[in-house]
């Protein structure tokens, strides 16, 4: 049996992704690998291996009989919808399994000879990826949007950062986060990340919009215990999710409020204030646009 010289491993590149592509050039047969070098874990733990197997015309095209090694053991290959020299081999990896390691085999014949001739790969290894980002439900939104990250593995540990500013981040379940675009300086792009169990994973950029708002009253008066309504309008309705308004105050005993969220599609939302102890302070608002304030007093019974 026949045995080619060994072959050189080359990197091609596509517009989705960065895939390992090990090609065999033998004189009468190129092998290209097709499958990326990590791969996104799935549920039924069954992961696709495709190559490409492609002859010369000196190849009897019917000779080809393509395989795996993999975990040991040869598989054969099965022709892809795909592409006329496109094959596959469809392997479950057992749970808890973080990689598997593999190469291929081609037998085949020239057109002119009976002899069975042989090529073959270098060891391949294709990782399983537990935990990863699949895209951002939206790339732009103004402060106080709250967007969701599709993807897998998260952990109620996560947290999303704006470059290095942590966001109030909502753990929804292990293929859901969400966040709250934090008040930062609109109209230029940050780099989004989720952070956790000691790994960082890069969600891509994000371009922050500016929002103003309004607030009625512009000043509240209140005894202790008593309560009257603030309410926040803002320019247009609230994205899917809402939108989160910053509320922070220089008298805390004196004020007693819930969370500021304009719910989705809304463009006002109205809320309780009510007076704790007596005392003279504001509550401070911020939006990308910039900061406004009411001023809050309240007074002894």
């Amino acid at each position: 049996m026949h045995k080619t010289p060994s072959f050189h491993a080359s990197r091609i590149f596509s517009a989705l992704a960065a895939l390992l592509l090990l090609t065999l050039a033998g004189c009468n047969l190129t092998v290209t690998n097709l499958t990326p070098e990590t791969v996104p874990a799935n549920p039924s733990q069954t992961y696709t291996i495709t190559a490409s197997f492609r002859p010369s015309s000196q190849v009897d095209d019917e000779s080809i009989v393509p395989r795996i090694v993999i975990d040991g053991q040869a598989h054969n290959l099965t022709r892809s919808a795909v592409g006329i020299n496109i094959w596959e081999f469809d392997y479950m990896i057992p749970a808890g399994r973080e990689s598997a390691s593999y190469y291929f085999i081609c037998d085949y014949r020239t057109r002119n000879s009976s002899e069975t001739q042989q090529i073959y790969s270098d060891l391949q290894t294709l990782k399983i990826a537990g935990r990863y980002v699949i895209r951002s439900e939206a790339t732009r939104a103004p402060v106080g949007s709250r967007v969701s990250i599709l993807g897998a593995g998260f952990t109620p540990t996560d947290i999303v950062y704006f470059d290095n500013m942590p966001t109030r981040t909502v753990f929804e379940s292990p293929s859901s986060l969400s966040f709250f675009v934090p008040a930062v300086e609109p109209g230029r792009n940050y780099r989004l990340v989720v952070q956790g169990s000691g790994i960082k994973l890069n969600v891509g950029t994000f371009r922050v919009d500016a929002i103003s708002f309004s607030v009625t009253p512009s000043a509240v008066v209140l005894r202790p215990g008593e309560q009257q309504a603030l309410t926040f309008t803002i320019p247009q309705p609230a994205p899917a999710g809402g939108m989160l308004i910053d509320v922070t105050t220089d008298a805390p005993e004196s004020v007693i409020m819930p969370e500021v969220l304009v719910p989705a599609n809304a463009t006002s939302v109205t809320v309780p204030i009510q007076g704790g102890k007596p005392g003279h302070g504001s509550l401070f608002f911020r939006s990308s646009a910039g900061e406004s304030n009411v001023a809050v007093s309240v007074t002894p019974n």
